[in-house]
């Protein structure tokens, strides 16, 4: 189909489409939309950017336009689950941008907010509610809205959605929705476990692939720079200054990092603001309306908040780290080469990170191209060649120690064994020496009554005040059976 008057739209979605200056489908519209219409469930992967969105928000605006009915209580008759609130927030846009002359009455169910204003939106019904499974699971808790009625159930991102992080919160909102649903999964990337997990959601599912899963842009013009791990915040304001001319998108692995990078940046002079999970959202709505507007040249970002971030003026993604997840490759690099425009995606790469990278190169099935910028680019491996011989000194030297230890312990044993023993007095007399050496005071048992026979004295070199305050602390502990005690010690001594 090269238009989309061959779907055969209801007027009100083709004319605000005409307004929008949609001329011609994407692949994925092509293939996706005439399958929702007639009511099949389908899994729709391709490359983000590509207009998945509308792939599954026009056949659902035209099919509550086809079947208006009473909306009641509480209850949206099409729900949308996506895992971020800026991803929520667009998917909202364009379902009221496809079916603004329609009159549909929609929401926005996310964190972030208060509850109030959501609950409001809910009671008298919706006919599409966005949301994320956090936020509804609360209003799902509270009875301030209802699934029973739900007849279509998106996941878009589907591949985070049913990660394991959220698959708990899947599988408590999918339990309270009609067996007699469509469902539709839309994602840029679908790995074989989650699919099959999606599966049992779904019953004989369409499935819609216009690109290879997990593969990247073709626009997108993909680079690596090998560099030390102290060195990336340096590297990275250099292309900033010298490279980058167009809006930036550097993604870290953690919030701490994205704030890290961009403290680093405002002392170099440059102007960046961060989004992550532990800003407001107020503060993630203003930094990325000052994004969208072109008033901020670069945005720091962290996986999960930067779903949803489209921007079509994102000339560079930069990866400051890799991730672990090598499908996030995929997501993030697709931030740019947005509507058959052009990108460069430059990843940061230090030995730690070597790993991710390989990863990520087996699942794009590419060799990425790569520069050297360590200051010791063959030397990855020397220091722990050249620790080697050290460590097995130091193991030398530690079990020669140990073999030492035992032996003076086996001559104590010894000593201690052969006391009375007359052809044994010189290992009783190192014993006594070495316990004077590493031990003040005598300690209570069977050696302190030997010591008191008179024996082996003089090696003792006893320090006197601790001898003086142990015999204090015997004579105030043990007082009369001291007494009764001292003319067996007596002759003790004489025997």
């Amino acid at each position: 189909m090269t238009s989309f008057n061959d779907f055969g739209l209801a007027a009100p979605i083709t004319r605000a489409l005409t307004e929008e200056q949609y001329s011609t489908p994407t692949p994925i519209q092509t293939d996706a939309i005439p399958i929702v219409l007639a009511g099949r469930d389908i899994v729709g992967i391709a490359q983000t950017g590509t207009g998945k969105t509308a792939a599954f928000a026009l056949p659902i605006l035209n099919r509550l336009y086809a079947n208006r009915k009473p909306l009641e209580k509480k209850s949206p008759r099409v729900l949308v689950l996506s895992p971020t609130r800026e991803l929520s927030g667009q998917i909202l846009d364009s379902f009221r941008t496809y079916g603004r002359h329609m009159r549909i009455q929609s929401a926005l169910v996310i964190g972030g907010v208060p509850m109030g204003r959501q609950v409001r939106d809910l009671m008298n019904g919706l006919d599409v509610l966005v949301a994320t499974p956090g936020r509804l699971l609360d209003l799902l808790r509270a009875n301030a809205v209802r699934l029973n009625q739900v007849e279509v159930l998106v996941l878009d991102e589907a591949d985070r959605m049913l990660d394991m992080g959220f698959i708990h919160d899947i599988r408590t909102i999918v339990a309270k929705l009609p067996k007699e649903r469509q469902t539709l999964l839309f994602s840029a990337t679908m790995p074989r476990e989650i699919a099959d997990l999606a599966a049992h959601m779904l019953r004989d599912p369409a499935r819609v692939a216009v690109t290879p899963a997990a593969s990247t842009a073709e626009r997108v013009d993909q680079r690596v720079i090998l560099v030390d791990k102290p060195a990336k915040s340096a590297l990275l304001i250099e292309l900033l200054r010298s490279e980058v001319t167009g809006q930036t998108l550097v993604f870290t692995r953690t919030k701490h990092g994205a704030d890290k990078v961009v403290k680093s940046l405002h002392h170099a002079g440059l102007s960046a603001e961060a989004i992550h999970g532990n800003k407001s959202q107020n503060q993630r709505e203003r930094v990325l309306g000052a994004f969208r507007a072109g008033k901020l040249g670069t945005l720091v970002a962290t996986d999960i908040a930067a779903r949803g971030i489209d921007v079509d003026g994102i000339s560079h993604v930069i990866n400051y780290d890799l991730p672990n997840i090598p499908e996030s490759y995929v997501h993030r690099i697709g931030r740019t080469a947005r509507a058959g425009a052009e990108g460069i995606a430059i990843s940061f790469c230090d030995h730690e990170e070597r790993a991710y990278l390989r990863d990520i190169e087996k699942l794009i099935r590419i060799t990425i191209p790569a520069t050297d910028r360590r200051s010791a680019p063959r030397q990855d491996r020397q220091p722990a060649d050249n620790q080697r011989p050290q460590q097995a000194r130091r193991g030398e030297q530690q079990k020669r120690a140990g073999q030492h230890q035992p032996h003076g312990n086996h001559q104590q044993n010894r000593g201690g064994q052969q006391k009375g023993r007359g052809g044994q007095q010189e290992n009783r007399g190192a014993h006594q020496e070495n316990r004077g050496r590493h031990r003040q005071a005598p300690r209570f048992g069977k050696q302190q009554h030997r010591n008191d026979a008179g024996r082996h004295e003089q090696p003792r070199q006893a320090d006197p005040a601790a001898v003086a305050s142990d015999i204090g602390q015997i004579a105030f502990m043990r007082q009369a059976p001291r007494q009764a005690q001292g003319a067996g010690d007596a002759n003790r001594g004489t025997r």
